[in-house]
């Protein structure tokens, strides 16, 4: 049977990439350990317009780099295996950085991503600060921020000895320094002003 409507899936079951892949819906969901999420269908103008400005300058940063940013929609398969029935683990994070494009294919990114950010919403907080932090840390993501557009703060996640480590909370007085992407920083006041 196909998949057109996204009340045709059983919440209470466990799926994979496979059949992930051949769902014909519109609405967008992701895969946590097999287990459906259903994603906000659309984000607000303040998480576009700070999505917009740190995928910029990431962007500016990166053009003579081998290193890739992608921004959502964007399918991140977290295993790195070409078996679609044995990944369970798909997300579209908001903004995510590639250094290694052989994890590059042309359905996203098969493999932990080396950077993501993910900038909440109103009502999606829990998902990007418990169940996404889990499965960035248990894939091996290097780093991981979590913006919090209404706070003015970034949570700055290093991988280190497989588990993440956060020093302090960076407000918009602070600037952010990747220890993924050598180099680079990110002055917090400009990616928190209102335009």
């Amino acid at each position: 049977m196909q998949i057109t409507n996204l009340s045709q899936l059983d919440f209470s079951k466990t799926y994979s990439y496979a059949d992930y892949f051949s769902w014909k819906f519109k609405e967008r969901v992701e895969l946590f350990k097999g287990k459906i999420m259903a994603m906000l269908p659309f984000p607000g103008t303040t998480h576009q317009r700070v999505s917009a400005k740190i995928s910029y300058s990431l962007f500016e940063d990166l053009q003579q780099s081998s290193s890739k940013v992608y921004f959502a929609p964007f399918g991140v398969r977290l295993e790195r295996t070409q078996d679609d029935k044995l990944v369970q683990n798909v997300v579209q994070p908001d903004i995510c950085v590639v250094c290694d494009v052989s994890k590059l294919d042309d359905r996203g990114c098969c493999g932990a991503p080396d950077l993501i950010v993910e900038i909440l919403s109103e009502g999606n907080s829990n998902k990007e600060m418990k169940y996404k932090f889990e499965l960035y840390e248990a894939a091996g993501v290097l780093e991981y921020w979590i913006v919090n557009p209404f706070e003015k703060a970034v949570l700055q996640y290093h991988l280190i000895n497989n588990q993440y480590i956060n020093y302090k909370p960076l407000t918009e007085d602070d600037v952010l320094h990747s220890s993924v992407l050598k180099g680079f920083s990110l002055q917090l006041a400009d990616v928190f002003v209102d335009d």
